[in-house]
């Protein structure tokens, strides 16, 4: 029995009730493993995210000369390489307090790189100066293949412009990189023995994607000229209150129970409304749910960036959670966000509101969240910290690579072409309309999108998965792809760019319930991008790891079809969208 708009707050309060009879707030504090599992592997070494702001601070200094340092060097650009939790929290912090405007006049631009699609590799490329560009190498394992290669790729190009000044100039390529990672790692060796400028080492018991209020976050925050102190500051104040003494005041505590109950009472589409400028944070939530709470059949369905609709497109299995700054009351479209939640409160739909008084508030959230979900993985005896299931297709990839080297070319895997002329769906078929059967309706054609959506049951959710160069226009036809999806059948959907969310949604796709249907989309290989010391380039890289993503949900037995947009993804996404 799903729980209701009503029931939200009494079914919260049993759960936090439960927990605090249990001394889960407690053993936490203490860093008890029996919290999740009886056996401490993979649990009592990853909990120095309880500390990571406390540990960054005494390096603050250091880190501010550093900053200082680059800045007077005259370097125009910072570009981050990196996937996951090296990644998604820069992204947010840089999109939340930058947006689209320009770095200020002393502070370099920050860009970030997560994919390996060459359309994204070469936009990357063309916007910076290699010569006049730091480059952060970042990566926890320090073996992550994406980031290698990208380092790969702009090592090789920063030596040609070194090389290619007409006169010699202070400096190495070297002095272009620093690398952040754990001690030990390959990375760090390719650091020391590459000549990077600096290796700014993590401690190794804080995980990948609980890592944003340490190096991994707050060096290219404050690269950007984001005052990361301030982070810190509200990170500890909302530290301070979930490891206090006052449970019931535990903010931490509440928003995981929360989680928690809802998700064991059906709602289980934890729909993330965040409107500017904070209208990015969904990446990094997305990321911290999926990847900790999604294995062993179970989990919770994190939905980000979703178009808000009527309260009528949206199941009984949402808890909606509005996230808001109270000072952003001059962005646009805000009022309109702030009408629309009401609406989905009047229509029943149970909706939780944290507010938030600034921007800088984000550093208590990433605090807040990274408690929550630790706490709603006690609740759903699911193990937070370890991410088992994101292996297979890293596996399936390597084979991949390993079988092109050997025959020059990847294997053949279903892929449907789209047609020329677009198969329109029956306009009989009502919406929400959920067959008895796939077989319900012969006259779809087989392949088409909407043969897969037949196979849609009350409680799934459909996951986008593009591997497209990141883009403003493909950002709006997706968005307009989820909206029609909803209206019609009125399911939760979410959306991502290969291989991203691969170190993202895709633990939760491989190892949470089978409530999704995939739809990944490709494009033709017709831009070869080199990457140097390697035997292929990025576009057989990621051509390789979409199949070994399709092999795994595909072994699986999930219901995924792959869709080839064409030469042209935005022309694609176009005549996709015709099929509605």
């Amino acid at each position: 029995m799903n729980a209701s708009a009503q029931t939200m707050s009494e079914i919260t309060q049993q759960a936090l009730d439960g927990l605090i009879r249990q001394r889960v707030p407690e053993r936490l504090r203490e860093r008890d493993h029996t919290v999740w599992r009886p056996d401490p592997r993979e649990i009592a070494d990853r909990l120095g995210w309880l500390d990571a702001g406390s540990f960054l601070r005494p390096h603050l200094p250091d880190l501010s000369a550093f900053v200082n340092e680059i800045c007077a060097e005259g370097y125009r650009d910072v570009v981050l390489l990196g996937m996951g939790g090296s990644s998604l929290g820069p992204e947010v912090l840089r999109r939340s307090f930058l947006g689209n405007r320009s770095p200020s006049k002393d502070n370099p631009r920050l860009t970030l790189l997560d994919s390996t699609v060459p359309g994204q590799v070469a936009a990357v490329t063309q916007a910076v100066d290699p010569a006049h560009t730091l480059f952060i190498v970042s990566s926890k394992s320090g073996g992550t293949i994406e980031t290698l290669s990208f380092y790969r790729h702009f090592r090789h190009l920063t030596e040609s412009a070194f090389s290619a000044r007409p006169e010699p100039v202070e400096g190495h390529p070297g002095a272009n990189f620093v690398a952040i990672t754990d001690a030990g790692t390959p990375l760090e060796r390719l650091g020391r023995e590459a000549g990077f400028r600096r290796v700014f080492l993590n401690p190794a018991d804080i995980g990948g994607r609980y890592s944003v209020l340490s190096w991994f976050g707050m060096l290219p925050a404050a690269l950007a000229g984001i005052d990361v102190a301030r982070l810190l500051d509200t990170a500890a104040s909302m530290r301070n209150r979930c490891l206090g003494d006052d449970a019931q005041a535990n903010p931490g505590l509440q928003l995981g129970a929360l989680l928690g109950a809802m998700t064991l009472a059906g709602r289980d589409k934890v729909t993330l409304i965040t409107p500017p400028p904070i209208d990015s944070f969904g990446l990094w939530v997305e990321q911290m749910i999926a990847e900790s709470l999604g294995k062993e059949g179970r989990g919770i369905v994190p939905v980000a960036g979703e178009p808000l609709l009527s309260p009528d497109c949206y199941g009984d299995d949402r808890l909606f959670i509005y996230l808001r700054t109270g000072k952003g009351d001059d962005e646009p479209g805000l009022h309109w966000c702030d009408d629309a939640v009401e609406r989905l409160e009047t229509a029943g739909h149970p909706v939780a509101r944290l507010e938030l008084t600034s921007v800088y508030d984000l550093g208590a959230e990433f605090f807040r969240w990274e408690y929550a979900t630790a706490i709603a993985g006690s609740m759903l005896d699911v193990h937070p910290f370890d991410q088992p299931d994101v292996q297979g297709a890293k596996d399936n990839t390597d084979v991949l690579l390993e079988a092109f080297l050997g025959r020059g070319s990847l294997p053949e895997f279903p892929t449907v072409h789209l047609p020329e002329q677009p198969t329109p769906r029956p306009p009989e078929l009502p919406a929400a309309h959920f067959p008895e059967s796939p077989t319900a309706h012969p006259e779809l054609v087989e392949g088409s999108v909407a043969s897969l959506l037949e196979k849609a049951l009350p409680g799934d959710y459909f996951a986008i998965v593009s591997y497209t160069p990141v883009d403003a226009e493909a950002d709006r036809l997706l968005d307009e792809l989820r909206s029609k999806i909803m209206e019609r059948y009125r399911i939760a959907t979410t959306a991502g760019y290969g291989p991203r969310y691969l170190h993202s949604t895709g633990q939760l796709h491989k190892g949470g319930p089978g409530s999704g249907l995939y739809l990944q989309l490709t494009t033709n290989r017709n831009e070869e991008l080199p990457i140097p010391g390697q035997p292929y380039g990025f576009d057989v890289l990621a051509a390789a790891q979409a199949i070994g993503d399709y092999q795994a949900l595909t072994n699986l037995g999930r219901r995924l079809m792959s869709v080839n947009l064409g030469d042209d993804a935005i022309s694609g996404l176009r005549r996709l969208l015709e099929e509605f």
